[in-house]
């Protein structure tokens, strides 16, 4: 659930695998998964639930929380090596450029360049 990098398309198109989205519902899955069997051993054992907040923290949460702070720093990196990074247009969640609606790289600009805007202050400010 929680893999690394980009994957090519049938066009040969790369697309980011790791998204907020896959983060969170790797979290919503695995949380599920986990309630389930762990309900389901509570009432074969006759235990009382009071580690289940800790097996969904050690097997749901943390692992979403590492993977998001490594997306973070790829975001980071991304913002500061591609000319998209600094381009108002640019939604770091996802990746994508809010006016084409493709998933940026390194090498590939949706618009070449020539719908790039500024990051204004207020921009700055509220990201």
């Amino acid at each position: 659930m929680f893999r690394e990098g980009r994957e090519e398309d049938e066009e040969g198109a790369q697309q980011p695998i790791v998204t907020t989205g896959s983060i969170v519902w790797g979290v919503l899955l695995r949380s599920a998964i986990i309630v389930v069997v762990s309900f389901t051993i509570l009432e074969i054992t006759g235990q009382r639930n009071w580690w289940l907040p800790f097996i969904v923290w050690l097997f749901a949460v943390y692992p979403a929380f590492r993977q998001f702070t490594v997306f973070q720093e790829r975001i980071k990196k991304v913002e500061e090596e591609t000319l998209c990074g600094s381009c108002k247009h640019f939604d770091a969640s996802s990746q994508l450029c809010k006016i084409y609606d493709e998933h940026i790289t390194k090498s590939y600009i949706p618009c070449e360049g020539l719908d790039w805007e500024p990051l204004s202050y207020e921009d700055k400010r509220d990201g």
